[in-house]
């Protein structure tokens, strides 16, 4: 408590403020950053919701009843805090099952394997799928062998990782790339850089023109063994069987409250971040820690003795796990509206360092990067300058140009800027998608300060001058 204690002293100093505060003296604008981020880093209302919402309710794959139970809580949570305009928007999300999962290594010794299906995978005949294992390094390597080589096999893609984006392209595409060239089933190594020997899930999908074949994750060291079984001239012989499938679509809901603004009430800054999670672990992480935060943001708003200029809208998303119908049905509902800014939590609770920046055209590129969006990034660069001092007691202050959520992204596709939370990943990646993502892997100080630096920021986002 010392050092939130220090940081929360640290806020007093941030008066004068911005320089549009300074024009003229409104006492509770000015003073509204020191009060975030004292009540931040000293209340426990925030850790008593996650720990809630991990120990009471769990892990929350979409279309489950404990993603219905969140929703709920969620929803109380807004009335508590005397939000406005709480309410469950209506989604249509798809329901995928894992079932029971199972991967025997018959030869060249027999061994059970740890192994997670992909979420969307179909499952394996009565009796598992047996074949031998070819394992392949990239999709050019899988392209480069003959057809007879291929079919009948299981294709394990066996790719390091390097960044997320591009080594979940054989998380996301590697079942049908190996489907293509007649393979019976697809495994993959677990996208993380670091292993304890744990099985990571994630989201794929099959291409219109590929048959569907069974696709799972295996564990970074299973995944180098096999590789080095087939280069010793032994390749691995493994029995898979998953009984995951699909089992339609269910009702769910995105869920909204709102802080109205005081003179611009029609101009909306979005605090967002995902309510569902894969059905491993407690979705602590991923994104259990986002949607307190971004719950916490609304109430140390709500809080405040004036709301800002621009109303404050929290939004936790559904579905974004293994389809981002929230997210899409989000943007497609209040497409009419001004959406002046977005802002996601979604890569974990490590300490932000400050925020991604992600600005893009409209128009028929719609969605890349371009001279004008680097243009565009420059000069809200330079307006956020007013923002750091804010930002500096929380050593949260930075802003680089790069990707900000997979839930606002259809609104940036549209033209509103977002922020991403710019965490620490180190200790993310390693639990991402397994069942090791529980809540103690969480630093409270550090959590409470990342809320701090995301009410702050949202703050003034809501409040600066027209």
């Amino acid at each position: 408590m010392r050092v939130e204690a220090a940081l929360a002293a640290s806020a007093l100093l941030l008066i004068p403020g911005p320089a549009h505060a300074r024009k003229k003296a409104t006492p509770a604008p000015v003073a509204a950053p020191a009060q975030l981020i004292g009540e931040a880093l000293t209340s426990e209302v925030s850790w008593l919701r996650l720990e809630h919402l991990c120990d009471r309710i769990g892990h929350r794959l979409s279309g489950s009843p404990a993603l219905d139970q969140a929703i709920a809580w969620a929803q109380d949570a807004m009335n508590q805090d005397a939000l406005a305009n709480v309410r469950a928007e209506p989604v249509t999300v798809p329901v995928w099952v894992r079932g029971h999962e199972r991967l025997t290594q018959l030869s060249p010794r027999e061994q059970e394997l740890d192994v997670l299906a992909l979420g969307g995978s179909v499952g394996t005949p009565e009796g598992g799928v047996e074949a031998d294992v070819l394992v392949v390094s990239s999709f050019d390597e899988l392209d480069a062998l003959p057809d007879a080589e291929i079919a009948g096999r299981i294709v394990l893609f066996d790719v390091p990782f390097t960044t997320y984006g591009a080594t979940v392209q054989y998380r996301g595409h590697g079942a049908s790339a190996a489907a293509r060239r007649g393979a019976v089933a697809a495994l993959v190594r677990s996208v993380t850089p670091v292993s304890l020997d744990t099985p990571h899930t994630g989201n794929m999908e099959y291409d219109e023109d590929a048959p569907r074949i069974p696709a799972a994750a295996v564990t970074v060291e299973a995944a180098s063994r096999m590789h080095r079984l087939q280069e010793a001239g032994a390749p691995a012989r493994v029995r898979l069987e998953l009984g995951s499938h699909d089992a339609g679509t269910a009702p769910s809901a995105n869920v909204v409250g709102e802080v109205m603004g005081r003179e611009l009430p029609d101009e909306i800054v979005v605090v967002g971040c995902h309510l569902d999670s894969w059905d491993v672990g407690q979705g602590a992480q991923d994104d259990g820690g986002g949607c307190v935060s971004a719950l916490e943001v609304g109430r140390l708003i709500a809080r405040l003795p004036q709301a800002p200029r621009r109303t404050v809208r929290i939004v936790l998303f559904t579905n974004e796990e293994n389809g981002l119908a929230g997210g899409r049905a989000y943007a497609q509902a209040h497409a009419g509206e001004r959406h002046v800014a977005a802002i996601e939590s979604d890569t974990g609770t490590g300490a932000a360092a400050g925020f991604s920046l992600d600005v893009r055209r409209t128009g028929p590129e719609a969605g890349r990067y371009s001279d004008q969006d680097e243009a565009a990034y420059e000069v809200l660069v330079e307006q956020l300058q007013a923002v750091r001092p804010l930002l500096a007691p929380l050593q949260a202050d930075g802003f680089r140009q790069s990707y900000a959520g997979s839930d606002i992204a259809p609104l940036i596709a549209t033209g509103t800027p977002g922020f991403g939370v710019d965490h620490d990943t180190t200790g993310y990646w390693p639990i991402h998608h397994t069942e090791a993502d529980t809540l103690d892997k969480i630093d409270p100080i550090v959590f409470r300060r990342n809320a701090a630096a995301m009410a702050v920021l949202t703050w003034w986002l809501a409040e600066r001058a027209p």
